[in-house]
């Protein structure tokens, strides 16, 4: 039965980031019968029984420099390619020490210099294209613990660890950073 489950919630996942990528506009390939730079990508994790989901566009490396280069530091990154990265939580959460209200954000943040903190950035606009932000309609921020990964990470990825029946760890990983904060359900 759980194995249904399972089944059933990945298909509606599907199903809805395909029909976000249609409502967006969004190609599924860059050229026909090539796949697209950043396709989609989605990260779900279930905490206080109440489901989160992240949707986002995984970019490359390609030989760039992004963090620190194409996407300096002290300036807000979309934290992914393409539409804007979407944060839907079911349930009331605690994102470090961000209270979060059930519903539907953008996430995105603030990058430093590899083994500094980050800023995790969750915003009330949603649905807009990626590099659009508006501050003014920031929920909060909470500050990211930094970490460092072995090698080098040639997509980005977003990522939960960790999680339990009341939490989980969010990941942001991309090149040797691998920023995460520690997420809560609130009752």
């Amino acid at each position: 039965m759980k194995t249904l489950a399972r089944c059933t919630v990945a298909t509606l996942v599907l199903a809805a980031t395909t029909a976000l990528a249609s409502a967006q506009g969004m190609q599924m390939e860059d050229k026909p019968g090539q796949p697209l730079l950043s396709p989609p990508a989605m990260a779900a994790a279930t905490i206080g029984g109440k489901a989160i989901v992240i949707h986002y566009s995984t970019p490359s490396l390609r030989g760039r420099v992004m963090i620190g280069g194409e996407n300096p530091y002290d300036k807000v990154w979309r934290t992914g390619a393409n539409p804007a990265t979407s944060f839907v939580t079911a349930g009331n959460i605690k994102v470090g020490d961000l209270t979060v209200p059930a519903g539907s954000y953008t996430l995105y943040t603030l990058p430093e210099p590899v083994g500094t903190p980050w800023l995790l950035i969750l915003n009330k606009q949603t649905g807009q294209w990626g590099t659009v932000y508006k501050p003014e309609m920031d929920l909060g921020r909470t500050p990211m613990h930094a970490g460092t990964l072995p090698t080098s990470q040639e997509v980005m990825s977003i990522s939960f660890e960790k999680t339990t029946a009341n939490s989980t760890e969010l990941h942001i990983k991309w090149a040797l950073v691998d920023e995460s904060v520690k997420i809560e359900a609130v009752k």
